[in-house]
């Protein structure tokens, strides 16, 4: 059936529903003589003097509508919350101590980053080849400290930290302990990474836990440390639980079977407590 374009006046006397639910209605539909008839009566009416002083009686409020709008005024579309927003409480500004204390930290953290990549980056190798198995594992750890490392980059090149003028001598010295460990075996290898992200791991919570007391002191005086510091915190929080999760993997691959474990893994563990304290000073 071929379609046909309706005039409006056509459409108007067609009894095709309208959607209102879709558009606005925009066509009126045709009107009996009746409804014709009494626009005219009411036209007419309303040109009378009598029509006009009777429909300004009918306008005029009664008293008990007076009354009634007195009692019940219009109310106002907007409503007025009956507890306005608290305003926002003031960003503490740091201390010189606070400052140093976070350029300090974050070089270490960026430094120690770098660190965990190249002992992976020179482990790997060494481990694959032997233990195919661990591909997955080894490449898992190694992008977690890479994405570790990014973060602690844009962070300190934001704030213009320096690095560490330590950087190239920590560069040979994480390259030399991932390829001696992994040399020894996988459970040497993995016994590294345990001491490592053992110190890791109480670095970080030491961080976080002065941070959270800067964040109650702030609080008590009616401050924030603001959204900045704030989401710095929830990073340091991430990082060290990804940390803790490599610790879990050492573990888990005999880490505790490397001989001689005790001296590997202390020798190692005072190894990056004396990295991490000449770092931040240097």
């Amino acid at each position: 059936m071929s379609a046909r374009i309706l005039s409006p006046q056509a459409l108007a006397r067609s009894h095709a529903p309208i959607l209102d639910f879709l558009a606005p209605r925009t066509i009126t539909s045709c009107t009996s003589s009746a409804s014709r008839q009494r626009r005219r009566h009411q036209s007419t009416a309303a040109t009378s003097p009598v029509g006009h002083s009777a429909s300004t009686r009918n306008n005029a409020p009664t008293p008990q509508d007076a009354s009634h709008s007195n009692l019940n005024p219009p109310t106002n579309n907007a409503t007025v919350s009956s507890n306005p927003p608290k305003p926002s409480a003031p960003i503490h500004e740091l201390t010189r101590t606070q400052r140093d204390f976070l350029s300090s930290a974050l070089r270490v953290n960026q430094t120690g980053e770098l660190a965990a990549i190249l002992i992976y980056a020179a482990q790997s190798p060494l481990l694959v080849k032997k233990h195919p198995h661990l591909r997955p594992l080894m490449k898992h750890m190694y992008d977690q400290e890479a994405g570790h490392y990014k973060f602690f980059n844009e962070v300190i090149a934001k704030h213009r930290i320096r690095p560490t003028a330590m950087t190239p001598v920590w560069t040979a010295a994480a390259s030399f302990l991932g390829w001696s460990t992994a040399f020894l075996g996988r459970e040497a290898a993995m016994a590294c990474t345990e001491a490592v992200e053992t110190e890791i791991g109480t670095h970080y919570n030491e961080q976080v836990r002065v941070l959270l007391d800067w964040s109650r002191k702030c609080e008590e005086r009616g401050e924030t440390l603001g959204p900045e510091l704030e989401a710095l915190v929830g990073q340091l929080r991430r990082i060290r639980d990804e940390e803790l999760e490599h610790l879990d993997h050492a573990v888990e691959n005999d880490a505790k079977e490397a001989r001689p474990y005790e001296v590997l893994t202390e020798g190692i563990r005072a190894g990056c407590r004396g990295a991490i304290w000449v770092s931040e000073r240097v």
